[in-house]
């Protein structure tokens, strides 16, 4: 379809990277969504195509080389070309020093650090011939400084956030804009609802993070023109301390 206009959203969730995906589709990308399951992303693709947007589901690991190079090449060769490619992969997870194991200080670093490395390297590969494309990373938090607990997390953000640093360095002179999005706070999910009940009665007063004003700003990120890129966008609630 040479005329298709593709956004890839890899780790596509119920709220941050859902809300992306449909942000993209309204400005008529087709729009790519992966999670290593990809029956759990039928909803959020029903949700787009209601909306009068196309999307594609895949069942894709992040974390494995080539499952991501098969989805890249998968993309190009029957879809079109990635115009963007939203890294939103998580891993966000809580342990004592103590009672970390290295299996899971692993996995962290496999889902948040490496995989960004994977999918930031093939989207480099299809974006610098063509000269142009958007590369957009999520951050948290745990990218700036970490915390009690989250020796894992915040390794693997550090990690990510110095990845998209080296990449915007590295692609931006050839075209490519690459964004770290720092999310400081909490997101409206049903994560937080059910375990966090305090933290998400703040919602009536807009004291949490909205997953479709996420989107809204990583849509404007892509429309930046190249002699004002933003590298680095922090987004928090006006309540959060910081």
């Amino acid at each position: 379809m040479a005329d298709t206009k593709v956004a890839l959203v890899i780790g596509a969730g119920e709220a941050t990277g859902g809300a992306i995906a449909r942000r993209f589709a309204r400005e008529g990308f087709f729009t790519c969504v992966t999670r290593r399951n990809a029956d759990k992303l039928k909803p959020l693709v029903g949700r787009i195509e209601a909306e009068g947007g196309r999307a594609r589901a895949f069942g894709s690991d992040a974390r494995r080389e080539e499952q991501v190079i098969e989805l890249f090449a998968t993309i190009e060769r029957d879809l079109g070309p990635i115009e963007v490619c939203s890294f939103n992969v998580g891993g966000n997870v809580r342990f004592p020093i103590r009672e970390l194991t290295s299996r899971v200080y692993t996995k962290v670093w496999e889902m948040a650090a490496f995989a960004g490395f994977l999918a930031g390297r093939e989207a480099a590969r299809v974006m610098v011939p063509r000269g142009r494309g958007t590369l957009l990373f999520t951050g948290a938090t745990a990218s700036l400084r970490g915390g009690k607990g989250y020796a894992a997390f915040a390794g693997a953000k550090h990690a990510l956030r110095a990845l998209a640093q080296s990449l915007a360095r590295e692609l931006g002179p050839e075209g490519i804009h690459v964004a770290h999005v720092v999310i400081d706070g909490a997101i409206d999910t049903p994560f937080i609802r059910e375990n966090f009940p305090e933290r998400y009665a703040l919602k009536e007063r807009s004291g949490i993070l909205d997953p479709e004003a996420i989107a809204e700003a990583f849509w404007q990120l892509h429309l930046q023109p190249k002699s004002a890129w933003t590298h680095e966008l922090d987004l928090r609630p006006w309540i959060e301390p910081w």
